[in-house]
């Protein structure tokens, strides 16, 4: 929704649901709504070849290593097409806290990061024998004035220790709309983008820097040992991986300036 103002000017868009409520939101933005469900090959056969240029935003099922979607998404892309695709920063799995750009190996650790591995390898794949044109953005947390954690404080969810804590990396919603229009011109062929801001926070940072900015208190600090006994299997894993992640490709080759460079331009600005 926050990319289809950004595109309707340039581009007649087909935007595909697979929820039939959606389709009034959707037209009312300027798409033309097409109700699909990328689980079901059979309904996407009106979609073959209808789009030269595609944002493939689906997430991949929420089972197994593999991503039957972009599976199924392939079946229908005309040769020759132009994909940008919004992956995860979580391809790289645990990192301790290491800076470093896209050239380093990927190393998924968890079911959701593989099913995200092989997305990308099927739509690799897919370019190589197509001479399609792929961009992948390897996307972080993505937050938004509307988007922030606010819930989990005011509960009183445990954050790591100083000593413990991982570091976490973010792109504010808006930026990354951006970056998506951005990389259907600008990216280069097969290229691999890290669309993250400049922040450079630990985890425990980012939540004390938002309970702060909405007078809750700070989550209470815990070793991991202790934590992983208080939060679910899903959210420890997001807390068992650290890493620093360069944006210099994203601004040199797509020639991206942030509207909100770090988590404290925005905080500041809702003050």
């Amino acid at each position: 929704m926050r990319l289809l103002p950004l595109l309707r000017d340039r581009f007649r868009v087909v935007a595909v649901t697979s929820q039939p409520s959606r389709v009034p939101e959707l037209r009312a933005a300027g798409a033309l709504p097409v109700v699909a469900n990328l689980d079901d090959r059979d309904s996407l056969h009106r979609l073959r070849g209808l789009a030269s240029t595609v944002v493939h935003l689906a997430p991949p099922p929420s089972a197994g290593e593999l991503d039957c979607r972009t599976r199924n998404l392939i079946t229908i892309l005309p040769r020759q097409a132009s994909v940008v695709y919004v992956s995860t920063t979580g391809v790289y799995g645990d990192c301790q806290g290491v800076f470093f750009d896209e050239t380093r190996p990927i190393a998924p650790v968890n079911a959701r990061a593989k099913r995200r591995v092989d997305a990308e390898r099927v739509l690799r794949r897919w370019a190589r024998r197509n001479e399609g044109r792929l961009a992948i953005l390897r996307v972080p947390g993505i937050y938004a004035g509307d988007r922030l954690p606010l819930e989990r404080l005011r509960q009183g969810t445990p954050a790591l220790l100083a000593e413990d804590d991982v570091y976490t990396n973010h792109i504010h919603a808006d930026d990354l709309a951006r970056i998506i229009r951005l990389a259907l011109f600008r990216a280069q062929p097969q290229r691999v983008y890290h669309a993250v801001d400049d922040s450079d926070l630990m985890m425990g940072e980012y939540f004390e820097q938002i309970a702060k900015a909405f007078g809750l208190p700070s989550p209470p600090r815990l070793p991991r040992v202790e934590l992983a006994a208080r939060v679910s299997p899903m959210l420890l894993s997001f807390m068992s991986e650290s890493r620093r992640l360069s944006n210099a490709r994203m601004k040199s080759e797509l020639g991206v300036r942030l509207r909100w460079p770090t988590v404290s331009n925005l905080l500041a600005s809702l003050r």
